[in-house]
């Protein structure tokens, strides 16, 4: 629901304020609600109202985890706030029983967020957040916000506080730098796929589409263009860097990568380590599913029924090195193939980047805890095993994130299905106790010979006795 200006003074401070509402912090606030005794706690958004990528809420598009990576079953299956519950408040729990989908659409797993923000008390919308500071005489963090009338505009200033605070401001489109002009200029046809279903008609009508970028919003856009065009009129190329369209790992020990044991594991390598391992992992996180890939080669080869090829072409190993304007309606491409070292150029009419997206700057809202932050070796927050920022001493309160922790935490850092687990450790971290108690044991797979388990949690089968400490 989008509250009133909230009035928590020095007096009544708050035990949590999240910064953004997107589905991690729906997923805390949606468990903080159940947490026994009550949790005084507030969260903000500047924008209107919830939306979960609204631009790529194509149609039949799936998620890519299992509904039951909603926002709270996997660490509380009875809180009213499952996906379950919202099918039965919306009467289509048996519909989606005969269904038999594990997989659910997208535009539906928006829907139940939304579901959800709009009955959960102490979020507020139209609420930005501009600044952060820690008050030593207080002991408690100011939160700054601004409260937007409907069009945007400031409408009256606010001030709370509070002993925690957690960040959810999520991630942004990411444009490479040579794309970059062209797609700040107004008018060019250059679109990133966050925007893509609100400049579709302008792409569909476009002679030749470029689409950019192999994971799986790349491969989304180019089978939604694919199918919507006329056979042999198609004028789709689509690039990638990477060496293929190459499929998304999702065998069941593979998804391993996925589970908290493997987010403990990782968090305690050494910090150079964990820098070399995750490039090595983007095909957990970066790759196409399967159906997908499958999609695409079925509708390129019905095409091919009646004799001739489609006029799709798809080339990956190939990077943009430079872009700009021909003839002012078209855009050209320069382009370099990284195995054959040759480049070439590409006329188009219209560019779709695909190019994934970046954790969103939050310098300037945390400028005031700037003395107080410590940092990696290459600048990064430093983060601990309970998501929290490692301040200084001094500050006894406690700042949390969620999916910005992926160099501290490894690739299940941005993935729903640890939405729930996560945001259960901030609030046991918070609250001082086992309010939610959490699995002692989720991968089969043992992912060292060092076992560096939590405490209570069981080894993992037979206990190995270390040869060396350092090889």
């Amino acid at each position: 629901m989008t509250g009133s200006t909230p009035q928590h003074d020095l007096d009544h401070p708050y035990d949590l304020v999240g910064v953004g509402i997107g589905p991690f912090n729906l997923s805390l606030a949606a468990l903080g609600h159940g947490v026994p005794g009550g949790l005084a706690t507030a969260f903000y958004e500047q924008r209107p109202a919830f939306h979960w990528h609204p631009g790529l809420l194509i149609e039949g598009a799936t998620l890519q985890v299992p509904f039951l990576a909603d926002l709270v079953t996997l660490a509380d299956p009875a809180s009213p706030w499952t996906f379950l519950n919202y099918l039965r408040a919306r009467d289509r729990l048996f519909p989606f029983y005969f269904a038999e989908k594990f997989h659910i659409q997208r535009a539906e797993y928006d829907a139940y967020c939304r579901w959800v923000s709009e009955r959960l008390t102490g979020l507020h919308f139209a609420h930005q957040v501009d600044s952060v500071r820690w008050n030593p005489e207080r002991r408690l963090f100011e939160v700054d916000y601004t409260h937007l009338d409907p069009d945007g505009e400031a409408a009256a200033l606010g001030r709370s506080y509070t002993r925690n605070i957690v960040l959810g401001v999520g991630t942004e489109p990411y444009v490479p730098e040579p794309l970059r002009p062209l797609a700040e200029a107004p008018g060019v046809p250059v679109f990133h796929s966050a925007d893509y279903l609100a400049h579709r008609e302008t792409l569909l009508a476009a002679p030749h589409v470029t689409v950019i970028g192999s994971g799986q919003s790349g491969a989304e856009v180019f089978l939604d263009l694919l199918r919507a065009r006329p056979a042999g009129r198609e004028g789709i190329h689509w690039l990638a860097r990477t060496e293929a369209f190459a499929p998304m790992e999702y065998s069941k020990l593979g998804l391993e990568h996925f589970t908290p044991d493997y987010t403990r594991y990782f968090h305690a390598l050494p910090e150079h380590v964990r820098g070399e391992l995750m490039p090595r992992q983007w095909q957990l996180h970066k790759g196409i599913d399967a159906d997908t890939i499958a999609a695409i080669h079925d509708e390129l080869y019905r095409r091919t029924l009646h004799g001739g090829w489609p006029d799709a072409v798809l080339t990956p190993g190939v990077r943009v090195r430079t872009a700009g304007r021909v003839a002012t309606t078209k855009v050209e491409l320069h382009l370099e193939h990284l195995q054959q070292s040759t480049r070439s150029r590409l006329t188009t009419d219209a560019v779709v980047l695909a190019t994934g997206y970046r954790e969103r700057p939050v310098d300037r809202m945390l400028a005031g805890l700037d003395p107080y932050l410590r940092h990696d070796s290459a600048g990064r927050a430093r983060i601990d095993a309970d998501y929290r920022l490692v301040l200084d001493p001094s500050v006894t309160g406690s700042v949390y994130v969620q999916n910005a922790e992926r160099h501290t935490h490894g690739v299940g850092a941005p993935d729903l299905g640890l939405a729930a687990w996560r945001s259960a450790v901030i609030l046991n971290s918070v609250t001082g106790k086992e309010t939610y108690p959490l699995p002692r044991r989720t991968a089969f797979t043992s992912f060292g010979l060092d076992a560096r388990e939590a405490p209570g949690i069981p080894a993992q089968g037979r206990k190995l006795t270390p040869l060396a400490r350092h090889l």
